[in-house]
């Protein structure tokens, strides 16, 4: 295992972080994001392995650093500026959280049928009844999607599945 660890921890540590790099440089400016984005999230998820590597490799060098004030000061300024972008969203109040389009399918689900039929190419009645003609009776114009799905005993995302698949 030493030499292993001598061979490959520092050259896989420098190979994956220029990879995670490169890619994360390529996210934030929106460039090739279908490309980037698994590439980014496993890869860096790989690059643990290596960083541990190197880390156990080099431990004793390692551990100088923590006996002096680069190390606090360094480890105290990552803290913060992760704690910049973790904080407004923990005190969002009434925020949601996760992707963008999570919360237009939750506007949908509030809206009653009525409200988003047109989306659909259809009025509230026209909806109403296609929902029940797949299992959701209880349907009327006036209910929301969430009321309808939980008369019907599903979740709303069984019923935006079926709403999505109803567009005239």
């Amino acid at each position: 295992m030493p030499s292993f660890l001598s061979r490959y921890a520092t050259p896989l540590t420098t190979g994956l972080f220029l990879v995670s790099l490169v890619s994360g440089i390529a996210l934030f400016f929106h460039i090739g994001s279908q490309y980037f984005h698994g590439m980014h999230e496993w890869l860096s998820m790989i690059l643990i392995v290596p960083f541990v590597l190197h880390i156990w490799k080099n431990w004793r060098s390692f551990l100088t650093y923590f006996k002096r004030p680069p190390m606090a000061i360094a480890l105290a300024l990552s803290l913060a500026g992760s704690a910049a972008f973790v904080y407004p969203a923990l005190t969002q109040e009434g925020g949601r959280r996760g992707p963008p389009q999570f919360a237009v399918v939750e506007a949908v689900q509030q809206a009653t049928i009525a409200m988003a039929a047109p989306l659909f190419g259809h009025d509230g009645e026209s909806l109403a009844a296609a929902l029940a003609e797949h299992g959701y009776a209880a349907a009327s114009p006036e209910m929301t999607f969430d009321e309808v799905a939980s008369a019907a005993g599903k979740s709303g995302m069984d019923l935006m599945g079926v709403v999505g698949t109803l567009k005239r």
